[in-house]
């Protein structure tokens, strides 16, 4: 069993796991810790607590110290020179004519180097840029590149359902969305009613996917030939949360709906499911569109 602490360095970003050592801390003390880039300054998120040997990857890096006063200074006259970097980066932009947007700056703790973010559509020639940089602050000048949900993780806002985003309130990391669990969701393909405020996948349709998808698996495809106690039909609609399926059946010159438990059915034969639907087909450039936004924003992103 080892003794660990897990400690954040920016809001909603990730948890890592330190060797407190001999120190005894608790959720919400600053703590400075070893990292691979030199001593950093983080909030402690888990406090003392002990974990088995095969769950810890990678050797832990250590904790140096909880925080004194000189350490919470020191860190908000970096947060200062953050913003008077951004303003001194976003005129060498203009004048280089770079076609980027800067969205952050930040201060290394032991000012080791800077780290700029940025977006941009493609790759940017920015060495010489850097090259200015590095000329004012006289250290080591990074520039990397984001992806737009990362983008709008740093500015906030509100999404269609009239909460804080979720990547804003507890998201830490993005996971991989696509078309298919809308689809699978029974969701509208309508691009701009499954995106975010990013312009991509709205990350919420990762939530209850697997909860779909393990559904999904005894419910009977649309189009599908079912035998039920009213006799033969074709499966109409499906109510996946519930296992509900509404079936048509043959009745004289009309036909009878009936919904029926999923259970209480029996497949004759089942149906393609990759069914495309006339909105899926309205849509699909966009669609297509968004898929491949979505796994360029991966790629930078990881």
């Amino acid at each position: 069993m080892k003794n660990i602490i897990g400690v954040r360095f920016k809001k909603l970003g990730k948890i890592y796991f330190f060797n407190p050592k001999n120190l005894k801390v608790k959720k919400g003390d600053k703590v400075i810790v070893e990292t691979a880039q030199g001593e950093e300054y983080g909030e402690v998120m888990i406090p003392n607590r002990f974990v088995e040997d095969e769950k810890i990857i990678t050797p832990l890096k250590k904790v140096v110290r909880i925080a004194n006063y000189k350490d919470h200074k020191h860190f908000e006259e970096c947060r200062k020179k953050e913003k008077e970097a951004f303003k001194m980066c976003l005129k060498k932009i203009k004048e280089h004519k770079l076609d980027m947007t800067l969205t952050d700056v930040e201060y290394k703790f032991d000012n080791s180097k800077i780290l700029f973010y940025f977006t941009a559509d493609g790759r940017i020639d920015f060495r010489e840029l850097v090259k200015d940089l590095a000329a004012i602050y006289k250290t080591r000048i990074e520039l990397r590149q984001i992806g737009v949900r990362d983008e709008v993780k740093r500015i906030g806002g509100n999404g269609v359902c009239g909460r804080e985003l979720c990547c804003c309130s507890f998201l830490s990391d993005f996971e991989t969305v696509s078309i298919k669990m809308a689809k699978e969701q029974n969701l509208s393909l309508n691009p701009s009613k499954i995106s975010g405020n990013c312009g991509r996948l709205m990350c919420c349709l990762k939530y209850e996917n697997d909860v779909y998808e393990d559904k999904l698996k005894r419910l009977p495809n649309i189009g599908a030939i079912v035998r039920t106690e009213d006799g033969e039909g074709e499966v109409d609609n499906i109510e996946t949360l519930k296992e509900i399926v509404r079936v048509k059946i043959k009745d004289g010159d009309g036909y009878l709906y009936k919904k029926y438990n999923a259970k209480d059915i029996k497949i004759i034969k089942d149906a393609i499911s990759e069914r495309i639907d006339e909105e899926e087909l309205q849509n699909k450039k966009e669609l297509e569109e968004l898929e491949k936004l979505q796994k360029e924003d991966k790629r930078i992103e990881n």
